[in-house]
């Protein structure tokens, strides 16, 4: 029997992979975090399938939750918010089924920063503006930061930065960007990404405080530093140049 990890995506019913949605209509278990995941995912699951949800429980009654199933010969639906790869407690989870000798399967999802970028109607990465997106988050009481790793750091290359789980400490996050980008850097909080009460806020490091001290947003909020956010001018790629030559493009000179 085996435990299928799924990525549930940022928020939006439909914005899980075909994959994820077929393998929690044949799971006849189900766990899913829902304080982040929307319970019209549930309406996937199979007639009379057993539907827990994780938010309250501790690593311990989730993989007990798993053995459980497994004993019974019973495949599980496990979904986690967003994309699988980055904050998601899926590697301690991992180790533990491990130890047990339980199989499980992995599925991913459309991560938050994708879809936010999205509402924006924004590409993160320009010609000659910035070619890399950091995705980090401030230290914070489930986990703490690694000291190579500090916010500045990555401010300093001038990268368009995917802040997560840091909106409590906005004024914090302003205050060591803002030598590095300038007060004039462009800023977006997208809350809330893809869901009905999703709220995008555009401003820049000098006055996104003030913005936000307006509707104040406590959680489930990206914050997004970087001059892409307010390029307008930048050079075009070479990929569609009618001049640049690509072995798919099968043009003479």
């Amino acid at each position: 029997m085996t435990v299928h990890f799924i990525g549930a995506g940022p928020g939006a019913a439909d914005l899980i992979t075909v994959r994820g949605r077929d393998l929690i209509a044949h799971a006849p278990v189900c766990l899913y975090a829902g304080s982040l995941v929307p319970r019209a995912l549930l309406d996937h699951c199979p007639p009379g399938a057993r539907i827990v949800d994780t938010a309250p429980m501790s690593l311990d009654e989730i993989v007990a939750e798993c053995q459980r199933a497994t004993d019974l010969g019973h495949d599980i639906a496990r979904l986690h918010s967003g994309d699988l790869s980055i904050w998601s407690a899926l590697g301690e989870q991992l180790r533990r089924l491990d130890a047990a000798g339980i199989a499980y399967t992995i599925t991913p999802g459309v991560p938050a920063f994708a879809a936010a970028a999205a509402a924006l109607g924004q590409e993160l990465t320009l010609p000659e503006v910035a070619q890399t997106v950091v995705l980090t988050r401030t230290s914070g009481r489930a986990s703490a930061m690694p000291s190579g790793e500090a916010l500045e750091a990555y401010a300093a290359t001038g990268a368009t930065l995917a802040i997560h789980l840091s909106i409590h400490v906005l004024d914090k996050v302003v205050a060591t960007l803002s030598p590095h980008y300038g007060t004039d850097c462009p800023v977006a909080i997208v809350y809330r990404a893809s869901w009905p009460d999703e709220r995008v806020i555009r401003a820049t490091l000098g006055t996104i405080a003030s913005e936000i001290a307006k509707a104040p947003i406590e959680r489930t909020a990206l914050i997004l530093v970087g001059k892409v956010l307010g390029a307008r001018a930048f050079r075009e790629s070479a990929l569609y140049d009618a001049g640049y030559q690509r072995r798919f493009r099968g043009r003479g000179t």
